[in-house]
């Protein structure tokens, strides 16, 4: 089926610049990658554009924190960010940075015309202050005792114990954490998008097919629900775009996070001369706009975004794509249980194709989680790529070397099969446009299994211990190798790397073609390996990997942990050093140190037991660089003991030792003169 040469331009949701790629993320990034990659096969102009998203507090605490500048901040993360992408194969047409000129402008070029329109709003407002740092609190940066329920240690916007929401002035005994002083409240003028003014707009635009159903459905509650104006401003001190005309006062990081789509399209349209900023922006364009995106983002993308844009005179999208979040072994992703995996863990032991194939395979156009059960996925990566599509290939190459010279038959041997490949190819097409990956790989599985039957009935094996049968021979072996190729076609925006290694076995590019066509005067090449098997041990080395970096961060982490900030909701919501329910009520206790021993296998490990005051505990710690396990015997320690004991490769360790310094040879732990006693709480 001929198609019109479409122009489309595609985002996904940017990485937040303060921490690494992990598996969640990718599972947006290789939807979004299969997508792009299936329409450029089928010959539309598809421009795939991405960036750091490099504003807001978190990031400028984030780098005060390493003693370093913002900037140097956000260009490591963007490098490390662009590396573990191209690794897994993700290919952006460009990838830039929201803190870049082009996104100033236009940040500001929209702001002015949201202002001239009369949708901007200012009034002065009272927030939290902290009064050392001389810094507006967000309600993450607060933590207090709850209102309702009493209690402790809950921030300031909501109680994880009981639910209950309030303002910040509500928490009894509030501190800022950041400095740890009692917040004061402080007014301050700041700028509101005035949202409720495009409420009948929104009705219409979120049923104009635009959104997924259930997506449409959930806006519509809150819709219906009445929208509040939306805070765009953020006072000094803050790390993004001062707005025009306004001192001292910062665009929200969601403000200009969007704009980064346009001017990462904007920075690789003026180094591109076939592509034109306006004929993919302005209002009335005939070009396609689609976002990636997760399901906790959509009320920017799909309630402030498309009302800027509207207002602003701009295109809006023609899609905007929600998939769900990814679980492993049906649970939440989490550092604490050694399921947080980060990109580069993974990418250290295994075929980043895998991954691609399996996210595929669970992928639909709904928003439902993904799971990613890891027995399952050795299985389905060695019984589908290796076991069913390489099989193919591997099994007959050699007969059409020996029998043919490569050279593949223009005879059908089975004709009925080959047209039900034929047929095959328009459906599973229609499939990949819909964004239903695993309806289009379980079907060419399906026929996978069918070309191996095809082949097992056949037997070219047996046909060729007698010379005779060499011409039946090749007829069965060149029908293997065209569905391999249709196989190959249909799996290469999935499989990248694999279908350029199946290309040169092939000996020839591949394409989406309009109709499947038989390979007719055709040589293929020697066979060689194309995918290897997937074993136990790779899986349980990514494992180690998890865990090992979890030690790490333990071992250099002060007892209270670092918070994500939820002021910007498209941070990595897994970002904090521990989970928050094991520091829920932190209990420090001094701890005399009774025995050390090295860790076999383990690079910076000690195992230490811990005398607190009548009962020993057994800890794993990474302060083998600082001190020879003799010289620890006999010192004291802070230990957080209340975390619930952990299984690792070396051990049940049960709980945390509280080390300070800055690490390597500096780990400081107390003298055993200090005058405290094992046991001793410290608050």
């Amino acid at each position: 089926m001929t198609q019109a040469r479409r122009k489309i331009l595609v985002t996904s949701a940017l990485p937040y610049a303060n921490g690494s790629i992990h598996l969640g993320h990718l599972v947006e990034y290789i939807q979004t990658d299969i997508w792009v990659r299936f329409q450029k096969a089928r010959g539309h102009e598809c421009t795939y554009v991405c960036a750091d998203d490099a504003h807001g507090t978190a990031i400028m605490l984030k780098a005060e924190s390493l003693g370093i500048s913002p900037e140097e901040q956000i260009a490591n993360v963007k490098a490390e960010h662009e590396k573990d992408f191209a690794d897994f194969l993700i290919e952006f047409d460009n990838y830039h940075s929201t803190h870049s000129d082009e996104n100033q402008t236009l940040a500001s070029e929209i702001y002015l015309a949201l202002e001239a329109n009369g949708h901007i709003d200012r009034r002065s407002i009272t927030q939290a202050f902290d009064p050392e740092r001389e810094i507006f609190l967000a309600d993450r940066y607060i933590k207090g005792t709850c209102p309702k329920c009493k209690s402790e240690d809950q921030y300031g916007d909501n109680c994880e114990v009981c639910g209950a929401t309030y303002a910040p002035t509500d928490l009894i005994d509030a501190v800022s954490t950041l400095s740890g002083a009692t917040p004061t409240q402080k007014e301050s003028e700041h700028f509101f998008f005035k949202l409720p003014e495009f409420t009948d707009f929104l009705k219409d635009w979120t049923r104009s097919g635009t959104l997924q159903t259930e997506v449409a459905n959930k806006l519509s509650e809150w819709l219906d629900s009445g929208l509040q104006q939306w805070d765009i401003s953020r006072d000094a001190p803050y790390f993004g775009f001062e707005i025009p005309n306004a001192p001292g006062k910062y665009f929200y990081v969601w403000l200009d996070a969007p704009i980064g789509y346009m001017a990462s399209f904007k920075n690789l349209s003026e180094r591109t001369d076939d592509l034109d900023f306006d004929e993919y922006w302005k209002a009335g364009s005939d070009t396609e706009l689609y976002h990636f995106i997760g399901k906790d983002i959509v009320n920017f993308h799909a309630l402030f975004w498309p009302s800027m844009l509207h207002s602003a005179n701009y295109r809006l999208p023609t899609g905007v794509n929600v998939h769900g979040f990814l679980t492993v072994n049906g649970k939440k992703m989490s550092k604490s249980r050694g399921t947080f995996i980060n990109a580069r863990a993974y990418l250290n032991h295994m075929n980043p194709e895998y991954l691609r194939y399996y996210f595929a395979a669970k992928l639909s156009s709904g928003v439902d989680d993904i799971d990613l059960n890891l027995e399952d996925f050795v299985q389905r990566v060695n019984s589908d790529l290796v076991g069913k599509y390489v099989n193919i290939a591997s099994r007959t190459a050699k007969f059409m070397m020996r029998f043919a010279d490569g050279n593949v038959s223009s005879h059908i041997s089975d004709p009925e099969l080959w047209q039900r490949f034929v047929d095959a190819h328009d459906h599973i097409a229609s499939l990949y446009e819909a964004r239903e990956y695993g309806k289009a790989t379980k079907e060419i599985m399906a026929l996978a299994d069918a070309a191996n039957q095809f082949i097992a009935n056949n037997a070219p094996w047996t046909l060729a211990k007698d010379e005779a049968n060499s011409d039946q021979v090749v007829a069965v072996c060149s029908q293997a190798i065209n569905m391999f190729h249709a196989l190959s076609i249909w799996l290469s925006p999935v499989l990248p790397a694999t279908q350029e290694a199946a290309g040169e076995f092939l000996n020839l590019d591949i394409r989406w073609p309009n109709t499947l066509e038989w390979l007719n005067n055709h040589t293929i090449a020697p066979f060689k390996p194309l995918m290897k098997r997937l074993e136990q041990p790779a899986i349980d080395a990514m494992m180690d990997d998890a865990k090992a970096e979890l030690e790490a961060l333990q071992a250099q982490s002060a007892p209270t942990p670092t918070l994500s900030s939820s002021e910007h909701l498209d941070a990595d919501p897994l970002g904090d050093i521990i989970e928050f329910d094991d520091f829920a009520k932190v209990d420090l206790r001094i701890a005399l140190i009774v025995d050390a021993q090295p860790v076999k296998g383990a690079d910076k490990l000690l195992q230490v037991t811990l005398d607190i005051g009548g009962e020993t505990r057994n800890v794993f710690a990474g302060i083998k660089s600082a001190y020879q396990p003799e010289d620890l015997i006999g010192k004291l320690t802070l230990m957080v003991a209340n975390l619930a004991p952990r299984k690792m490769r070396f051990g049940v360790s049960e709980g945390m030792i509280a080390a300070a310094g800055p690490g390597g040879s500096d780990i400081f732990l107390l003298s055993p003169d200090s005058g405290a006693k094992p046991g001793m709480r410290v608050k």
